[in-house]
């Protein structure tokens, strides 16, 4: 194999020029995936949210949101440790009363599947011991 010395074989600044796409579309993807991800990872979570049937929503409960004007007093003091503090607490200010409010739907389903799981005949089927109820008597 001899070296070329008459200048770049065409070959070479074809693989060179593939090469340096490829790095800049490495660039491009590793700047927009992770808000890519981070949005749709948001988008999951809020379809995997309960219905509410009952027609309230969360946080209306009707009880007054102390939490809403302490936040707003301590914005400017959040503001001076930084933006990405105050985003993180406002985040989970903005989640905890929807959680809070799926809560009794959430325990509503786990009784159901605690009284489904009860009225199974145990003499029919074996279940398996780590799924039986403790006896205490």
């Amino acid at each position: 194999m001899a070296l070329n010395e008459s200048g770049p074989d065409p070959e070479d600044e074809d693989l060179e020029r593939q090469v340096d796409e490829m790095a800049k579309k490495v660039l491009e993807y590793r700047a927009t995936l992770p808000d890519q991800l981070k949005n749709t990872v948001a988008s999951i979570l809020a379809v995997q949210r309960p219905v509410f049937l009952d027609g309230s929503g969360p946080g209306t409960s009707g009880a007054p949101n102390f939490a809403a004007e302490q936040v707003g007093s301590n914005k400017w003091a959040l503001l001076a440790d930084g933006d990405q503090t105050f985003e993180r607490m406002q985040l989970h200010k903005d989640k905890f009363p929807s959680n809070v409010a799926a809560l009794p739907i959430v325990l509503k389903r786990a009784e159901e599947c605690s009284s489904k799981i009860d009225k199974l005949d145990p003499q029919s089927r074996i279940i398996h011991s780590a799924f039986q109820k403790k006896r205490t008597s």
